[in-house]
């Protein structure tokens, strides 16, 4: 069970102060890994399954706009590590706890079921965690650390178009 936050939902830059923000129609944001293959086939996946509902909002962190205040406040390599999901309330979950709740919504929370049983539960936590500390090497990427640093050069080679995290797009080519 996921608790509630006792935060107030944060103001969007369309917003004026005091204005209630509109709901979103998404029910879980997925932040995924844009650059993995076994994530994008996932994300196809799951695409396929929420069939234009709306009901899954996918967020690739690997873009170079990816930007954390509008995701839950998942920085890049935290984003990185472990898969998160923001939850409409602007909570967010990780772990298998994302996949549960994803099946749920778009329908299919019967295959993750399962993982919420004793002994079950614990065991596919700890096998999820072994394959995300190795995803990346094992992906062909490296580790964590140079994932980030390829990042930090390549948004920092961006020059002026970059602030932070989060970068405009680069210029149209004609």
């Amino acid at each position: 069970m996921i608790a509630a936050s006792n935060q107030a939902p944060a103001q969007t830059p369309d917003q004026t102060p005091g204005q209630t923000p509109a709901p979103p129609s998404w029910k879980i944001k997925l932040l995924y890994d844009g650059d993995c293959p076994l994530c994008l086939r996932e994300v196809n996946f799951l695409t396929r399954k929420d069939a234009g509902r709306g009901l899954v909002a996918f967020v690739d962190v690997a873009a170079d706009d990816y930007d954390a205040a509008r995701h839950g406040g998942v920085d890049f390599e935290t984003a990185m590590g472990r898969i998160h999901g923001v939850l409409p309330d602007g909570s967010t979950i990780q772990n298998v706890e994302v996949f549960r709740q994803i099946y749920a919504v778009l329908g299919m929370g019967w295959i993750y079921a399962a993982t919420r049983w004793p002994g079950i539960g614990p065991l596919v936590d700890w096998a999820y965690g072994l394959w995300a500390d190795q995803r990346l090497r094992l992906t062909g990427r490296g580790d964590l650390a140079a994932v980030v640093a390829q990042r930090q050069q390549r948004l920092a080679g961006l020059g002026d178009r970059c602030g932070s995290d989060r970068c405009e797009s680069p210029p149209e080519i004609k």
